[in-house]
C-alpha cells in the first residue's frame, strides 16, 4: 500500500526554523502558545504518518472534507470525518492517515507551549464542527489562512506575535463552538433561500448537490429552486458557484497562494475546469486577474 507524508497536489506547509522557535519560547508572550508547523493538505490520498518516537509538539488536525483515522501508541484506529477535529498529545506515539476510498482534506497545525495542554485537553475526543443556520465555519478557515499567511510573510517578531494571537483566538472558535456562534447569531429561520446561501458559503471547499441543499432547507428540490431562482435570479448551483469564484479572487487578491491551488479551496480539483470558470463569471483568466491592479 502506498504512505505518502507529504507531497499532495495543492498542497501547503510552513515549518518553523528552530532558532525561531528558541525565541518563541523565551518570549513572555509567546512562550504561552506558540505555533511550530503549519499547513493544509487537500484530498490527500494515501496520506499516512506514523511516529514512533514522540515529539514534543501537540497536532491539531481538522477534517473538512473526506474521512480518515488516528491511532495513539497502540490503541484501536479512531475513524475521523468530514467537520470533525483534533488533537494528538504530545510526548505520546501515534499514527494518522487517510482514507483509501474517500481521502481527507486537512488544515493541521502543531503547537507547542505552557497553554498547549489546557486547549488540547478539550479535544483528546474528535469534536463535531458541523454546519449549521448558526455557524461560522468559513470565518474559521479565513482566520487560519490569516494565520498561515502571515507567518509566510517572514519570522518577525510582530508576525509571530500576531499569528501565535490569532491562534489562541483559532482554538476559542472550536473550543467554545457555542459562543462562538452566538457572538454573531443571525435569525436565518423560517428563509429557506438564507439558510441555503449560508450552507454554501460554510461549504466552499466541497461539491454540493442540489438534492442536499434543498434536503438542508427541508424543500422538495423543485419547489427549492424554483424559489431560490425567484429570490435571486439565479439558480442555486449557479449561484454556489459565483461564491465560489468571489472566494477564489479573495484568494488571489489578498493571500500567495498559487493559482493551481486556490482551486482546491473552492472544491474544483480540476485546474483547467476553475480556469474556465473563472474566465466565464469574471471575463478574465485567473492569471490575468491575479496581475490586474485593485482598487
Amino acid at each position: 500500500m502506498i504512505k505518502l507524508k507529504n507531497g499532495f497536489l495543492g498542497e501547503r506547509a510552513l515549518v518553523l526554523p528552530p532558532a525561531v522557535i528558541e525565541d518563541m519560547e523565551r518570549s513572555p508572550l509567546l512562550t504561552a502558545l506558540h505555533i511550530t508547523d503549519i499547513g493544509y493538505y487537500p484530498r490527500a490520498e494515501h496520506h499516512y504518518r506514523q511516529r514512533t518516537t514522540p515529539i514534543n509538539q501537540f497536532v491539531f488536525i481538522y477534517c473538512v472534507e473526506g474521512k480518515g483515522w488516528f491511532r495513539l501508541s497502540d490503541q484501536k484506529p479512531q475513524p475521523i470525518g468530514s467537520n470533525q477535529c483534533f488533537v494528538l498529545p504530545a510526548n505520546t506515539p501515534h499514527a494518522y492517515g487517510a482514507n483509501e476510498d474517500d481521502p481527507w482534506s486537512i488544515y493541521w497545525i502543531h503547537f507547542k507551549g505552557c497553554l498547549a495542554e489546557a486547549y488540547a485537553a478539550s479535544l483528546r475526543s474528535p469534536m463535531n464542527v458541523k454546519p449549521n443556520i448558526y455557524s461560522r465555519i468559513n470565518g474559521r478557515i479565513q482566520l487560519f489562512e490569516e494565520i498561515y499567511h502571515t507567518l509566510e510573510l517572514g519570522y518577525s517578531k510582530g508576525n509571530l506575535l500576531y499569528a501565535c494571537s490569532a491562534f489562541h483566538h483559532f482554538l476559542g472558535t472550536i473550543c467554545y463552538q457555542q459562543e462562538y456562534r452566538n457572538a454573531i447569531q443571525k435569525d436565518f429561520i423560517g428563509d429557506p433561500v438564507e439558510q441555503a446561501i449560508h450552507f454554501m458559503k460554510e461549504n466552499l471547499e466541497k461539491k454540493l448537490t442540489i438534492n442536499e441543499l434543498a434536503k438542508y432547507t427541508g424543500y422538495s428540490i423543485s419547489h427549492f429552486t424554483s424559489l431560490f431562482k425567484e429570490r435571486t435570479g439565479y439558480s442555486p448551483v449557479n449561484y454556489f458557484n459565483q461564491l465560489k469564484i468571489q472566494h477564489a479572487c479573495y484568494l488571489l487578491n489578498f493571500t500567495d497562494i498559487k493559482i493551481n491551488q486556490v482551486c482546491f479551496k473552492i472544491g474544483i480539483e480540476d485546474c483547467y475546469y476553475f480556469s474556465r470558470l473563472f474566465t466565464k463569471i469574471m471575463g478574465i483568466s485567473p492569471t490575468e486577474y491575479k496581475k490586474q491592479a485593485k482598487g
